[in-house]
């Protein structure tokens, strides 16, 4: 009953003392031993902060490409670039290091790391065209590139398909009777 105010033993309690209803079985147990009552919220969540918020913020305004290249794989089992560069930060400042100096660093290993990467690749797409074969696919490709490669399919789709052509052509008359009457009636 979480669309009504108040709790379940109160409601039932004021319909059967106005004999409303029967008093069910469970009523007097549940007297005896009321269950727990929360406190109700008072519509304001508190946001969740964790400690190296502050420094995933700083990586993105360094950093504002990573935002699209990096993407964030909600099934995959490695963390973001981001929050690997404040981790390091984080991990570098209980050593005892300044917080500029252990950003530079992080940044320097993530520049690394990110160039390690492309090194990589470029060099298993050289091994594969010597041996004639084609290109692996990228390991690292950016975000935009991969969502732009599942849209593909519905770009050409408006092209081919008789009912999206079909559609279109509605559209363009519409528009056209549109830019006609108000050309006529004087409002253009």
């Amino acid at each position: 009953m979480s669309y009504m105010r108040g709790d379940l033993l109160t409601k039932t309690r004021k319909l059967v003392k106005g004999l409303a209803k029967p008093a069910p079985t469970w009523l007097k147990a549940m007297e005896e031993a009321p269950p727990v009552t929360f406190p109700r919220v008072d519509g304001k969540i508190k946001k969740i902060e964790m400690p190296e918020d502050v420094y995933v913020k700083k990586f993105f305004k360094k950093h504002p490409d990573s935002l699209y290249h990096d993407a964030i794989k909600i099934s995959g089992f490695d963390p973001p670039p981001a929050r690997v560069f404040a981790w390091r930060v984080l991990e570098l400042k209980e050593q005892g290091v300044s917080e500029d100096y252990a950003m530079a660093v992080a940044d320097f290993e993530y520049r690394k790391e990110k160039k390690a990467k492309k090194k990589a690749y470029k060099e298993l797409k050289e091994i594969a065209r010597s041996e004639g074969k084609e290109p692996p696919p990228d390991p690292y490709p950016s975000a935009i590139k991969e969502i732009q490669a599942e849209e593909k399919e519905y770009v050409m789709d408006r092209f081919y398909n008789p009912k999206v052509i079909e559609i279109a052509n509605k559209m363009k008359e519409e528009r056209d009777m549109l830019l006609r009457d108000r050309a006529a009636s004087g409002q253009w």
